[in-house]
């Protein structure tokens, strides 16, 4: 194919565009009798926002936490690595999944039930999609069905409640 540019002969010509742009970031975790732990903030997560997560995490969940997540480089920081060595490991364990494997994570359902519930829509500011982002996560915090399904899409977990026990309050 050939295609005509105003760079000079036998120079690639470049484009500058900027790469940083207004957009949010989220985490979550799901527990396996209903509970949704969300974040949401304007900068990308870094390992003292995961730390942050993880401190959510056991102040709103009692007992042992088991944390199934993906390979990314930031949940192998030196900082995460402290923070357990420090005395999170006592209750926080952490497991990794396989390289790329999106079917192993039950979270993955919540993001693409909200990715849906979002889409075809224009936010103007970063503020306008936090809101609709917050607004679609209670909604889904008030659908137990929803999460019941992403819990039992996983194929590895040994024990999730039924939704029969969910609506009577049994777990």
């Amino acid at each position: 194919m050939l295609v005509k540019t105003f760079a000079p002969r036998g120079k690639t010509p470049v484009l500058r565009v900027p790469l940083a742009h207004p957009h949010l970031s989220a985490i979550s975790a799901i527990g396996l009798t209903g509970e949704v732990a969300f974040a949401v903030q304007p900068t990308s997560f870094d390992s003292a926002a995961v730390i942050t997560f993880f401190e959510q995490l056991l102040l709103q969940f009692s007992g042992h936490l088991i944390v199934i997540w993906d390979g990314s480089p930031i949940h192998r920081s030196k900082a995460i690595k402290t923070f357990l060595a420090e005395g999170a490991a006592h209750r926080l364990h952490l497991e990794r999944l396989p390289g790329y494997a999106p079917d192993l994570n039950p979270d993955e359902g919540v993001w693409c039930w909200l990715k849906r519930r979002l889409k075809n829509q224009c936010f103007a500011t970063p503020d306008a999609l936090q809101t609709a982002v917050l607004a679609a996560n209670e909604e889904f915090i008030n659908r137990p069905d929803l999460l019941l399904g992403c819990l039992h899409a996983c194929p590895y977990l040994l024990w999730v409640p039924s939704r029969e026990s969910v609506k009577e309050g049994i777990c």
